[in-house]
């Protein structure tokens, strides 16, 4: 899971972080040692909440546990935050204050580390996004896929993307504010940079607790998504309209609401047939976990109208 391989990647990467930035007393470095610490915690707290989230429905809570994912999210926003104001604040007082740092073949080789392991966990983000939105991209191709389709992932997939773009631009910028401080008079990037960084730090934990606040309160599916099961219903010759289509997502995975409507003069048990088969039909669709149908005869009347559907951005 990415989630796991992030969070151990980050682990080791914080401790190595963590260890220079006392040695050499680079800001910059301590930024990027908060900022991998903050995304370890997150990783770990997201990795539990996926494991919860698997399990299977029960009597109390016959639609699962998907939901949980997200009040995981949810706390790994607040360390975040948390972490990000101590970022801003130590690059605060080394902007006012600068600190002569030292030991700058140590700090270049350990933020070339860092740039190496989190481009790493980003790039296979990127192909967990292209997988999960069943983008089919590759290659060069998955980096703009991913940025088109993030919506489209599981929130763990999500947060270790956004986190981990910003831990590569951040090591990126820091270590040009270790070389900069290091062969020029002007040191006060160093404190500009771990500012920028923190900054970053709170972009991620908006974004990530805006995607999960919305999944708590339970968003539509996208358009894409609505129409291809509009598709797959119409698809059968016994349907004739759809009434009614609301398709909730939870996480990657969509739980479908629907009336059909059926040509006349079908019999009852007919009808019950054609529901059923509708049915396993979209259940085959891996995205979908949950189907609902209801079956009505058709009104005369148009009721499905695809260019009406708000599109979910």
């Amino acid at each position: 899971m990415t989630s796991a391989s992030a969070a151990m990647g980050n682990t080791a990467l914080a401790i190595v972080k963590g260890l220079a930035a006392a040695y050499s007393g680079s800001g910059a470095m301590f930024a990027t040692t908060m900022h991998s610490i903050a995304d370890a915690v997150n990783q770990a707290f997201v990795f539990t909440g996926s494991v919860l989230a698997e399990r299977t429905p029960t009597r109390r809570f016959p639609t699962g546990f998907g939901r949980v994912i997200n009040i995981f999210c949810m706390i790994a926003v607040i360390v975040v935050t948390i972490m990000a104001y101590e970022t801003i604040r130590e690059g605060w007082h080394l902007f006012h204050h600068p600190a002569q740092a030292t030991h700058f073949s140590l700090n270049l080789l350990i933020l070339l580390l860092a740039v190496a392991t989190d481009g790493y966990v980003l790039i296979k983000a990127m192909k967990e996004i292209a997988k999960e939105s069943r983008s089919g991209a590759t290659g060069f191709g998955i980096i703009s896929s991913s940025f088109k389709n993030v919506k489209r992932a599981a929130p763990p997939t999500r947060l270790v993307f956004y986190e981990d773009l910003v831990a590569t631009c951040g090591a990126c910028l820091a270590l040009l504010a270790v070389a900069v401080s290091h062969f020029t008079t002007f040191k006060e990037l160093d404190g500009i940079a771990t500012i920028i960084i923190g900054f970053l730090m709170i972009g991620v934990a908006f974004r990530v607790g805006y995607d999960n606040m919305v999944g708590l309160i339970g968003v539509a599916a996208p358009r894409s998504v609505e129409e291809k099961v509009a598709t797959m219903l119409l698809s059968d010759k016994c349907v004739t309209d759809i009434n009614r289509l609301r398709i909730v997502q939870e996480g990657r995975f969509y739980h479908v609401e629907s009336y059909v409507e059926l040509r006349p003069g079908l019999a009852l048990a007919d009808a019950d047939d054609i529901k059923f088969r509708l049915q396993d039909k979209l259940m085959e669709d891996p995205d979908i976990t949950d189907v609902v149908l209801g079956i009505i005869e058709d009104n005369g009347v148009r009721d499905w109208k695809p260019e009406k559907l708000n599109e979910v951005e």
